[in-house]
Formats: structure tokens, C-alpha cells, sequence
């Protein structure tokens, strides 16, 4: 049963900045999250262009529940500058790298594997599959259930692995995403040929509850710990900025 809310996040990347950015959200502010603020890094990668906005990474992190994002907001937000003042070396450096972004709260199905448990299994993908899919107002949960069961009978087929599935907070759950783990580049191209042709559909029997669907290619980055099997420490920092 996994009980943690996690923060979605996208960010948009000025110039040449995607891979020192990566680096420094997994190696320079991750061990802080942890240390400070009980967050995990659950995973940092880049948009595929071809798929999706370029240049722009994706970021999630896992909270201890609603509880403990509560108190995250506390301790970043509880200041005139409605920044954490000793973070401001490290978003100064941050502000460099990246132009602005789009957060969401996401809540998991109780089926979704916390960080540690993906870390644990040893769940990997050479690309992902990060999906938004809109449903009826009040329908995302009952998406969510069908769509679990259903990727779960199917993954023989395909080959894909639904490793995460979420519910959007603070909107009228009719949003949901998933990720999917895919082993191989060829088993992606499988997929998405099928697809164009009519044959086959990625959740083909839940199809007639989704309203709206935007499929994008993610890459993990060298930290990610979908990549690794951990969390980022301070050993990795390189580049910190003191």
C-alpha cells in the first residue's frame, strides 16, 4: 500500500543547460531534500524532443504523505521571501539553468511501488512512457483501478511495465498519470507501430473512459534511480556551489 503523495514537476531549460541542470536537482538538492525535509528523489529525466516540449526535464518526488508535504511547505514558505533562505546560493544557481516550469500533486494508486521498492526490484527502462490522460469529472480513480489491472494481464504482450499510476490533487479527478517502463527501444517502436496501424492500443479496453491522451518519451538521467538502484548522496555533488 503506498501511502506518499509525490510533486510532478516539468521544467523548461534555457539553452545548453539540460544535463547540469539534472545534475544539479539529483546531486545538489536531493541529499538536502532528503536530510531536511524527508523527500526522495523518485526520479529526474529528459523529455525525448521528438515526443514532447524541448529542452525540458521532468522531475518527481515522493513526500511522506500529505502530512509531510504539508510540512515541506512550511519550511520553504514560512519566510519573507517564500524561499528557504538557506537555499539561496542553490536556486540562484538553479535560476541559471532553467526558465520557468508547471507542478502538479500527484497521488498514487495503492498499487504503485514507492522509490525504495522500484529500487529493491531492480525496475529499469531504457526509455519511459510518462502518459496524461483526461477522464470524466470523478472518474480517475475508477480509470486508475481498470487501467492497473488491465496493463498487468497485457505486459506478455508488449513488454511495457506500468510502474506508476497517480491521481492529479486539487482538481476535479479527472486527470491521471502513468509511467511506464519499457525495456527497450524496439519494444517502444513495437508498440507505437501497432498503434499507428490500428492493430492493437495500449490499454485498449479502459480506451472508452479517456476523454484526452498526450503520450511523451522520457530518458533517465545518470542520477535517476531508476538508473542506479539508490537515492543521490552528497558523494555525487561535483559541482556545488558553497
Amino acid at each position: 500500500m503506498n501511502d506518499k503523495v509525490y510533486i510532478h514537476e516539468f521544467i523548461d531549460i534555457t539553452k545548453q543547460n539540460r544535463a547540469r541542470y539534472m545534475h544539479h536537482m539529483t546531486a545538489n538538492w536531493s541529499p538536502i531534500g532528503q536530510e531536511q525535509r524527508g523527500q526522495l528523489c523518485y526520479g529526474v529525466w529528459g523529455v525525448v524532443g521528438s515526443t514532447g516540449r524541448w529542452p525540458q526535464v521532468v522531475n518527481i518526488w515522493e513526500e511522506n504523505g500529505f502530512a509531510g508535504l504539508a510540512s515541506s511547505f512550511r519550511h520553504e514558505l514560512g519566510n519573507a521571501t517564500l524561499q528557504d533562505p538557506a537555499l539561496e546560493k542553490w536556486w540562484a544557481a538553479a535560476a541559471d539553468l532553467r526558465s520557468g516550469g508547471v507542478d502538479r500533486i500527484i497521488v498514487p494508486h495503492p498499487g504503485t511501488p514507492t522509490i525504495e521498492q522500484v529500487c529493491r526490484e531492480g525496475i529499469r527502462g531504457e526509455v519511459y512512457a510518462h502518459e496524461l490522460i483526461e477522464v470524466g469529472p470523478g472518474g480517475a480513480r475508477r480509470f486508475l483501478d481498470a487501467a492497473v489491472e488491465e496493463a498487468a494481464k497485457d505486459r506478455p504482450g508488449h513488454r511495457w511495465r506500468l510502474v506508476g499510476a497517480w491521481t492529479t490533487a486539487m482538481r476535479n479527478d479527472s486527470e491521471c498519470l502513468l509511467l511506464w517502463a519499457i525495456p527497450t527501444w524496439e519494444a517502444w517502436a513495437d508498440v507505437e507501430r501497432d498503434e499507428a496501424a490500428g492493430r492493437r492500443r495500449i490499454l485498449e479496453a479502459v480506451t472508452p473512459l479517456i476523454r484526452g491522451r498526450e503520450r511523451i518519451l522520457l530518458a533517465d538521467s545518470p542520477l535517476c534511480p531508476f538508473r542506479t538502484g539508490r537515492q543521490p548522496s552528497r558523494a555525487d555533488r561535483t559541482d556545488w556551489v558553497d
